[in-house]
């Protein structure tokens, strides 16, 4: 008897708890996307312009999986050497459409940038690209069409790329995307349970540890990610991992066969491209290119960890030539 009443009163208790948790579920999986900081709102609105008298143009390609704000921190010393610097957010990242479901791909995105460049009307000058991580393999694939020298392409210059991992066999992807990328039913669920301190607690390690974001700064790329429910696209957008398994050959093949200049900045410390197996790698592959290491304790997001030594390393190449 005493069994049955314990049984009966931990049931009860289990009910309890289920009604209390199903509507702080729902409150919690409907929580607002965080506001624009004054520094994010002012990036949105900002403008292309740079020095007046130059004729380059740079176009400045992102990594997974923030958005173009990444680049913030060397903007104003690319507008000092650049006629025109041109950011976009991908589609799925940052302030961009975000549709769902859809098939997100590394040649959709390609598409997109060479749009966005005929509707600036730039599509008959030769452009600088400056990519990151994602925009890495982006870049890949717009030197692919390019180097096939196909009516409408791009006509690119140069290429500077920054820890990226642009081949899949030296590529290290964090625990959590390979959850969200192989988890099947489970993914739907992680990316809507995702919030704030999951997603500060599964960046912050690809940092170095002198070089770390503030809480500030890890908000701005959270606000970012959860624009126009972002988070719930991280799913699809992470299927570029298997994209670039797939089009290995037409990437690196893309990279090891153009004779236009090419330069690697890269952060040594990064888990995601580790040292010395990336590197190594790198240059066996890619003989003719030149490659910049930053300092030891910087790491995947060298352009935010050293901005001053990126931008330094970026201009020492681009006036190289």
């Amino acid at each position: 008897m005493v069994r049955r009443d314990r049984l009966r009163r931990m049931r009860e208790w289990w009910v309890q708890v289920g009604l209390l948790a199903v509507p702080l579920l729902a409150a919690y999986l409907h929580i607002p996307p965080p506001q624009l900081s004054p520094a994010l709102h002012s990036w949105k609105s900002s403008d292309s312009v740079g020095v007046v008298g130059s004729p380059e143009i740079v176009v400045l390609l992102h990594g997974f999986p923030t958005s173009s704000y990444d680049w913030y921190k060397i903007w104003e010393g690319l507008t000092l050497r650049f006629h025109r610097v041109i950011a976009l957010d991908f589609l799925g990242f940052g302030f961009s459409d975000k549709p769902r479901p859809h098939h997100y791909s590394i040649f959709e995105q390609a598409s997109i940038v060479e749009a966005l460049l005929r509707h600036l009307g730039l599509q008959n000058r030769r452009l600088n690209l400056l990519s990151h991580d994602y925009g890495d393999i982006v870049a890949q694939e717009l030197l692919y069409r390019f180097k096939q020298n196909r009516s409408g392409r791009l006509t690119i210059k140069s290429l500077c790329l920054s820890n990226g991992g642009i081949f899949p066999e030296t590529h290290r992807p964090l625990l959590l995307q390979k959850l969200l990328k192989d988890g099947g039913m489970l993914s739907p669920i992680l990316t809507r349970l995702m919030n704030f301190f999951v997603f500060s607690r599964g960046l912050t390690p690809v940092f170095g540890p002198y070089t770390r974001p503030s809480e500030s700064e890890l908000w701005d790329m959270w606000a970012g990610i959860r624009n126009n429910d972002g988070n719930l696209v991280i799913e699809s957008l992470l299927q570029y991992i298997n994209q670039r398994k797939k089009f290995r050959r037409r990437w690196v093949g893309a990279l090891a066969s153009v004779t236009i200049p090419i330069h690697f900045i890269y952060g040594p410390l990064d888990p995601v491209n580790p040292y010395p197996e990336f590197l190594d790698l790198y240059r066996k592959t890619l003989p003719r290119s030149t490659v910049s290491i930053l300092d030891d304790h910087i790491s995947h997001y060298p352009q935010l960890e050293d901005p001053m030594g990126f931008l330094n390393a970026y201009m020492g190449f681009i006036n190289s030539f």
